[in-house]
């Protein structure tokens, strides 16, 4: 085989995808960046950047342009279960507030600034083939809009291209933790509903929605249902989504004066971890982990896989370490960061009543604002969900509501 022309492509190049091309390319790496779509366009998403995600943006000096897009800052998370709820700050004091941007803007700012990091980017092109030579993947064949079928040569191929993803497909990584489909969830664009800065989720049995704000004075408002319901709902599911808020009646009372903007849009994804590396490639983002949407973590987590991913392959490239070493340090520290929000996000997905000693603890983390924000930093990733629920915690939790109820 000649000498590669890239040291990687990247196919896919919206959350995941684009932030691993200009990491690379900001370091002086060749690096091509391919798209069947074109930008700006839109993808099914929760829009939630959570304060970590907020972290990486102002790292890589892409924050003002986010903010600069209109969308608004949030500064709650309100959780609510009907009896009590939940209501505390998400952020830290570097990174205090979560924004939403709608897709159409995010992804077009995060390709822009691949290219004018010196990677390449080609929208509207279809990979039509992945190259192995060897047992190893070498490289992409593939064509744009109207152009020739074109073969391209990397060192690394990289997969950003979502859990249908291509190079999956052909690599046929080993799978593990799965878990199937557990929530099937629709959402829609409202106006006349301000959100104020809050995020709210509410927790109604086996409903679930939430609401928060987005780009152009626009709420963004999802809500599902177990996903063994599906075949029975799936006929009239806006009748289904339009009735689950009368089980919130405040929030149905806002709606009365709001206007749904847009049809509904909906999905239902399983869980799984892939293994992300192999010979001659690599995979970021949904194609190498995925989880419910219940908690918004998707965008977050393509920034710190990207992050990843990127340190990984200079180790390589650069010789401080073997590329199979420092594949297995990015799948170790990517497992280490998840696994526990894998699990609580299920727990939630499940819609199934909280166990007894759950609910007790949340009951009683209520009117508790340090336990409040405890629980905010829990959604938004800043705080894992075992550190929450490590056992001296739960019992200074429990021992303040204690205290509270007896004075």
């Amino acid at each position: 085989m000649s000498d590669p022309t890239y040291d990687a492509i990247v196919i896919g190049a919206r959350c995941a995808g684009s932030p691993v091309a200009m990491l690379l390319a900001r370091q002086g790496y060749r690096v091509l960046v391919v798209d069947r779509a074109t930008f700006p366009s839109d993808t099914i998403s929760t829009h939630i950047v959570h304060p970590p995600g907020v972290g990486a943006l102002r790292r890589w000096g892409l924050l003002d342009q986010v903010v600069a897009t209109g969308c608004p800052p949030i500064h709650t998370y309100a959780v609510d279960f009907g009896p009590f709820t939940l209501a505390g700050a998400p952020g830290t004091p570097d990174e205090p507030v979560a924004y939403a941007p709608r897709r159409t803007g995010l992804d077009q700012i995060l390709v822009e600034a691949a290219g004018k990091a010196g990677a390449e980017v080609r929208e509207g092109f279809t990979v039509s083939e992945i190259l192995v030579e060897d047992g190893r993947v070498t490289g992409i064949r593939g064509r744009s809009k109207d152009g020739p079928v074109v073969t391209e040569r990397a060192r690394v191929v990289v997969g950003a291209d979502g859990w249908h993803s291509t190079l999956a497909r052909v690599v046929d990584p080993e799978q593990y933790n799965e878990k199937p489909r557990l929530l099937c969830a629709f959402y829609a664009y409202w106006s006349g509903l301000p959100m104020d800065g809050r995020f709210e989720t509410y927790d109604r049995g086996d409903r679930g929605f939430a609401a928060w704000p987005t780009n152009d004075d626009l709420t963004v408002i999802i809500g599902g249902w177990p996903y063994w319901q599906f075949e029975t709902n799936r006929v009239d599911y806006e009748r289904h989504y339009f009735e689950m808020f009368e089980r919130a009646p405040a929030f149905a009372e806002r709606l009365h004066e709001a206007t749904c903007e847009t049809r509904l849009v909906g999905t239902a994804v399983p869980n799984f971890f892939r293994k992300p590396y192999g010979p001659g490639w690599v995979l970021v983002g949904d194609s190498g982990y995925l989880k419910d949407f219940i908690t918004g973590q998707g965008i977050l987590d393509a920034f710190r896989d990207a992050e990843l991913v990127a340190a990984g392959l200079h180790q390589a490239w650069s010789g401080e370490q073997g590329f199979e070493s420092a594949m297995a340090a990015y799948q170790a520290t990517r497992d280490q960061a998840v696994l526990p929000m894998y699990e609580f996000t299920a727990e939630l997905a499940s819609l199934e009543p909280p166990p007894p000693e759950l609910a007790q603890l949340l009951q009683a983390a209520a009117g508790n604002q340090s336990a409040m924000d405890d629980f905010a930093r829990v959604i938004a990733a800043v705080t894992s969900p075992a550190e929450f629920f490590a056992e001296d915690n739960v019992a200074r939790i429990l021992a303040a509501a204690g205290a509270g109820s007896s004075g």
